[in-house]
């Protein structure tokens, strides 16, 4: 089954000091093109959804997404975006800040959709969903438009309102780890760095 994917990055990353967090550096690769890498397997297009930087993301080689909605609405603008211009019928997003996705991602979201005849699986882990890590399908985009005209923006409110499924990811809980800050990178810069040093020194 093809999927599409749209990797959201249009965020305002207060967090980082106003930095795009895609274009941001772990362990000498932009967190966008750790992403890239794990997608590339998993999915048939990769769309991206930034909002500045536009030049140096399109430099990754694929299609750059910009919010059409004024001002920020927060993920749901990618969600929207991906919906329109996938090719295919499934969307998987993701944000640009997970280097660590699960490399089955896609295949364990669109196997248990497929299951319980749902429109919308959500990863979860350690009983906390994670709702911008989901696979939708493109009849969805008609309630989308629906909900943002009436000002709301809540991702997961939205995502209850259709048949919805959450699949357990709590074998890979570190996938959903969130880099808000630059104490966050650093932090998993410095747990990467062990965990490279244990593989060396066991080798």
């Amino acid at each position: 089954m093809a999927i599409s994917c749209i990797i959201l990055s249009g965020g305002r990353a207060t967090r980082m000091g106003g930095i795009d967090k895609g274009l941001i550096t772990l362990q000498h690769k932009p967190l966008i093109q750790h992403v890239i890498e794990r997608l590339k397997p998993q999915t048939n297009e990769i769309l991206i959804n930034a909002n500045r930087e536009i030049s140096k993301y399109e430099a990754f080689g694929y299609p750059v997404l910009q919010d059409t909605h004024a001002n920020f609405i927060g993920p749901l603008a990618g969600f929207s975006l991906g919906l329109q211009h996938a090719k295919h019928d499934y969307i998987l997003t993701v944000p640009c800040d997970s280097p660590l996705l699960p490399h089955d991602l896609a295949h364990r979201l669109l196997t248990t959709l497929m299951e319980n005849n749902a429109d919308i699986a959500v990863a979860s882990s350690d009983g906390h969903a994670h709702p911008v890590f989901s696979l939708c399908k493109k009849t969805v985009l008609p309630s989308l438009n629906q909900y943002l005209a009436l000002g709301e923006r809540r991702v997961s409110a939205w995502q209850k309102g259709h048949r919805y499924i959450e699949v357990n990811f709590s074998d890979h809980s570190d996938a959903f780890i969130n880099l808000n800050t630059v104490e966050d990178l650093a932090a998993l810069e410095s747990k990467l760095m062990q965990s490279l040093k244990l593989k060396s020194d066991h080798a």
